[in-house]
């Protein structure tokens, strides 16, 4: 079995990531289960030549080195992949996950035009939080291709690996590789400050070094995006403030006031009729009363403020789950697996259903 029939057979299908491991069928992960392509177990010599056909000599010493190695490639000029190439038990194996291959509009991806608004703006901070494999990636990747195609700017990403190539447009598109383009997120911030940016994308905000760099590049007169492994706003602040040493958090919070513009929170939840997976949001845009909740230390009422600010471009999770399980896009379990409030929204739905009888 050679690597192109695999991603072949991947892309054929759509299926969101490949898995080769020793001991197992090539798999692949299709609407969120696992299935073999077929049903012959891969050995340790064929894991080790399916390597060799995506990573060069180099790519491979590292992963004999430190043990594992992540990239990005095209293929056949229709598709791309992210590649976690790596040791385990002495032998090689990899999982591939399949990228969108073309840029798509918030309407198909199924965010507010409200926020688009926001993306004219001149500096701020934009999060965009969720679990892996939840799209993040590709919500970053419409927002920036917006501010591509509609405005003269300079962006700046810090990715590990690229993801999504972006070609220059109205703006002038420069993006880094960490590990191979810069040594760290922290390090790729503090070095896009001096190549005159307008938009500045960190991949990840994974330690203290690199969230205080991304806000004190937003304080400082940029529009910086970044993404966070946590589930809604109100949690992805206190988990920025929490990371730093308790002397510096009320400073810290009197920043992220200033600087927050958007937090988009997401998850992806199986389609009723099969055909994939939908994304349900809760948006919150830092509006005057949310950026004195920070600043006050009461980030437990945000989701009150979420709640009520809908004419403001905001959405509550469980209002979204709601509104996608009433118009028959996901089923009722999918629902209430995902929710915040299952109890509470088992109950608004229920007494919905009742209203319209």
């Amino acid at each position: 079995m050679s690597i192109e029939r695999i991603l072949d057979f991947a892309i054929e299908r759509e299926a969101s990531d490949i898995h080769l491991n020793v001991g197992r069928p090539a798999s692949v992960r299709l609407h969120g289960e696992i299935l073999s392509m077929d049903d012959q177990p891969l050995t340790a010599e064929m894991t080790e030549a399916l390597a060799r056909e995506i990573t060069s000599e180099e790519q491979r010493k590292k992963v004999e080195d430190v043990g594992g190695i992540d990239f990005g490639f095209s293929y056949k000029n229709n598709a791309r992949f992210r590649v976690s190439c790596f040791k385990k038990q002495g032998t090689y194996a990899m999982v591939l996950r399949q990228l969108p291959y073309r840029f798509y509009s918030f309407e198909q991806i199924g965010l507010p035009q409200q926020l688009a608004g926001l993306l004219s703006r001149p500096r701020g901070l934009i999060l965009v939080t969720g679990p892996t494999g939840s799209g993040k990636t590709t919500t970053l990747a419409t927002m920036l291709h917006y501010i591509n195609q509609n405005f003269a700017r300079h962006i700046i990403t810090a990715e590990d690996p690229i993801e999504f190539v972006h070609p220059h447009q109205k703006s002038i598109v420069t993006q880094r590789e960490v590990g191979e383009d810069v040594p760290s997120f922290s390090d790729a911030v503090v070095k896009a400050l001096r190549q005159d940016p307008d938009v500045i994308l960190i991949g990840e905000m994974r330690d203290i070094s690199t969230m205080e760099s991304a806000i004190r590049a937003a304080e400082t007169g940029h529009l910086v995006f970044s993404t966070l492994h946590t589930t809604g706003a109100a949690r992805t602040v206190d988990r920025i403030i929490d990371v730093f040493p308790s002397h510096q958090q009320t400073q810290v919070r009197i920043q992220l006031a200033s600087t927050i513009v958007a937090v988009v929170s997401q998850t992806l939840v199986p389609r009723l009729d099969g055909k994939g997976r939908v994304c349900a949001f809760e948006i919150m845009i830092a509006t005057p009363a949310i950026r004195n909740l920070i600043r006050e230390n009461k980030t437990y009422q945000i989701n009150s403020e979420i709640q009520t600010g809908a004419k403001y471009g905001m959405k509550g999770l469980d209002d979204h789950l709601k509104d996608l399980y009433q118009a028959g896009i996901i089923s009722y379990d999918a629902m209430i697996e995902v929710a915040q409030d299952p109890r509470e929204l088992s109950v608004r739905v229920t007494q919905g259903s009742s209203a319209r009888k």
